[in-house]
C-alpha cells in the first residue's frame, strides 16, 4: 500500500529567519574555508619548491577543475530545491524517492565527465594556454583526480539533502572531514615524498572518498536514502532535471568565462597564469561566507514556499543580501591591511605580486556585485525561475567578461583583472531587482503532494505553464498508484472471503 505523506517538522517555517540564514550560511562556510584553505595551502606548499611551471599548472587545473565542479553543483542544487520543497510541504517520503532516483543519474554522468576530461586532458589543456612543463604536469593531475569525480559529486548532493532537511552542522561536519584529510596527506605527498602535483591530486582523491562515505551514511541516517526503484527513475530525474539543468548551465558560466581571463592572463606569460592562480585559491577562503548563502538560503526559501509563505522567502532574499555587504566589507579591510603578509606567503614577486596587491586594494570590491547575483541565482533556482539564473549566469560570462577582458588586455594583465570585474556590477544589480520581481509574483497556496515530481525539461515557456504541465502528470501518476492501492484492497478483501 501506499505509505501515507511523512508530517516531519520542516524547520525553516518558523523562527528568525536572519537567525536561519547566518546559522545556515555560518556552519556551510566553515566548511567551505576549510576545503578552500586546504587548496590554498596546495598552492602554498607548491609555491615553496619555487617552480612557476607547477603554480602556472595549478591554475590551469583549476580552470579544467570548476567545469567538472559546475557540473556537479547545478546537480546538487537542483536535487537540493526538490527535496527542500517537498519536505517543507510535509512529503518526505516523496523527498527519499527523488532523492534516491537522481542519485543514480548523478553517478552515471559525472563518471562520463571524468573519464572524457581524463582522456581530452592534453587538447583541453593546450586549448587553455598551456605548454610545456605546466601542460605536462597539469594533464598528469587530471589523469588521477577526474576519473573518480562521481566521489566530490556523491559528496555535494548528500551535502545538499542534509541542508535541506535543515542538518546543517552534520553538512558541514562531512565537509570538514574532508578538509581535515586533505590537511594531514598534502604535506606529506607534496613535500615529504616530494610527489609534487600527482601528491596534491592523490590527497584530493582521499578527501573526495571519505566525504562521500560520511554524506552516504548522514543522508541515510536522516531517511533520505534508499534503494532506487527503476520505475520512478526517468520520472523523478525529470523532476530534479527542471532545476537541475538550468543549474548546471547557470553553474558552467562562471568556469567558462574563468577559462577566458586564464587564457587572457597565459598570453602574458606564467608569471601572470600563477597571479591569477593565487587570487582565485584566496576568494573561495576570504568569500567562504558569501559563497555558502548560496547553497544555505536555498533550504529556506524552499521550505517556505513549500508552505506557502511568500513573506518569509522575501525576508530571506533581504538578510542574505545585508550579510553579503557586511562581509565583503569586512575581507576588504583585512587583506587591504594585509596584503604585504599575502604576498610574502606565496613567494610572490613582479607580475604575480603586482596582480595580487591590485586585488586586495581595489577590485576585491567587486565581489559586493558578485555576491548579489549569487544570492539571486539561489532565489531564481529554488523558486521555480531557474532559466533566470541561466541568462543571467551567461550574460555575465559572456557580455560582462568578454568584452571588459578583450579591452583589458591592451593595458596588460591588470587590465585583465579589472576587466574581469566590471562586468559584475551591471549583471549583480539587474539580477538582484529581478529577484525581488520573482517574490512579488509568488503564489502563496502550499505546494500539494508530488505538485513537482515529474516535470517535463524547460522549455522556453513560464514557470506557471510547466507548473500545469506538471500537475497533469501528476495527476495520471497519483491515478496509477490508486488504482494499484484500490486492487490490492480488492484482493485482500476476496482472501478474507
Amino acid at each position: 500500500m501506499r505509505r501515507p505523506a511523512s508530517r516531519r517538522h520542516a524547520a525553516f517555517c518558523q523562527g528568525s529567519i536572519m537567525r536561519h540564514v547566518v546559522v545556515m550560511a555560518g556552519t556551510g562556510a566553515i566548511g567551505l574555508m576549510a576545503v578552500f584553505m586546504v587548496d590554498l595551502l596546495n598552492l602554498f606548499y607548491i609555491s615553496t619548491l619555487h617552480n612557476p611551471a607547477l603554480t602556472a599548472a595549478i591554475g590551469f587545473t583549476a580552470a579544467v577543475g570548476f567545469i567538472q565542479i559546475a557540473v556537479s553543483i547545478g546537480m546538487s542544487i537542483g536535487l537540493g530545491a526538490t527535496t527542500g520543497r517537498q519536505i517543507g510541504a510535509g512529503h518526505h517520503d516523496v523527498a527519499q524517492r527523488i532523492a534516491s532516483s537522481f542519485s543514480v543519474v548523478m553517478l552515471a554522468l559525472t563518471s562520463l565527465i571524468g573519464f572524457g576530461t581524463a582522456l581530452l586532458a592534453h587538447p583541453i589543456l593546450h586549448a587553455l594556454g598551456a605548454h610545456g612543463e605546466a601542460e605536462h604536469q597539469a594533464a598528469l593531475y587530471l589523469y588521477i583526480a577526474s576519473p573518480l569525480l562521481p566521489l566530490i559529486a556523491t559528496g555535494m548532493g548528500c551535502s545538499s539533502l542534509l541542508r535541506a532537511v535543515g542538518a546543517a552542522q552534520q553538512s558541514m561536519n562531512v565537509t570538514l572531514a574532508g578538509a581535515l584529510i586533505s590537511a594531514v596527506l598534502d604535506p606529506i605527498l607534496i613535500l615529504w615524498m616530494n610527489l609534487e602535483l600527482e601528491g596534491a591530486a592523490l590527497s584530493t582523491l582521499a578527501s573526495r572518498a571519505l566525504v562521500a562515505a560520511l554524506g552516504i551514511c548522514c543522508a541515510r541516517q536522516h531517511d533520505l536514502l534508499a534503494r532506487p526503484v527503476a520505475r520512478f527513475i526517468r520520472a523523478d530525474t525529470y523532476c530534479v532535471g527542471h532545476i537541475a539543468v538550468p543549474a548546471i548551465l547557470t553553474n558552467l558560466a562562471t568556469p567558462v568565462g574563468g577559462i577566458f581571463v586564464t587564457h587572457a592572463m597565459a598570453s602574458f606569460g606564467l608569471a601572470a597564469v600563477a597571479g591569477q592562480a593565487t587570487i582565485d585559491r584566496i576568494v573561495p577562503v576570504a568569500f567562504a561566507f558569501v559563497f555558502a548563502l548560496t547553497g544555505s538560503i536555498g533550504p529556506i526559501m524552499s521550505q517556505n514556499l513549500g508552505a506557502g509563505q511568500v513573506a518569509r522567502v522575501q525576508e530571506t532574499l533581504v538578510a542574505a543580501l545585508k550579510l553579503v555587504m557586511g562581509c565583503v566589507a569586512l575581507t576588504w579591510a583585512i587583506l587591504f591591511l594585509g596584503q604585504d603578509i599575502v604576498i610574502r606567503i606565496f613567494s610572490a614577486t613582479g607580475t604575480t605580486a603586482d596582480l595580487i596587491r591590485l586585488f586586495c586594494n581595489w577590485t576585491i570590491g567587486g565581489y559586493v556585485f558578485i555576491g548579489m547575483l549569487f544570492v539571486a541565482n539561489s532565489a531564481f533556482n529554488n523558486l521555480g525561475y531557474p532559466l533566470y539564473s541561466t541568462l543571467f549566469n551567461w550574460g555575465r560570462a559572456t557580455l560582462g567578461t568578454i568584452p571588459f577582458v578583450w579591452i583589458g588586455t591592451r593595458f596588460g594583465p591588470m587590465g585583465v583583472q579589472v576587466g574581469q570585474v566590471m562586468g559584475s556590477v551591471l549583471f549583480g544589480l539587474g539580477a538582484v531587482g529581478m529577484a525581488f520581481n520573482v517574490v512579488r509574483t509568488l503564489d502563496a497556496r502550499p505546494v500539494g503532494p508530488e505538485s513537482d515530481s515529474i516535470p517535463s525539461l524547460p522549455p522556453a515557456q513560464s514557470a506557471e505553464s510547466a507548473m500545469i504541465e506538471l500537475d497533469d502528470l501528476d495527476n495520471e501518476a497519483q491515478e496509477f498508484d490508486q488504482g494499484e492501492e484500490d486492487a490490492q484492497h480488492t484482493a485482500l478483501s476476496d482472501n478474507r472471503n
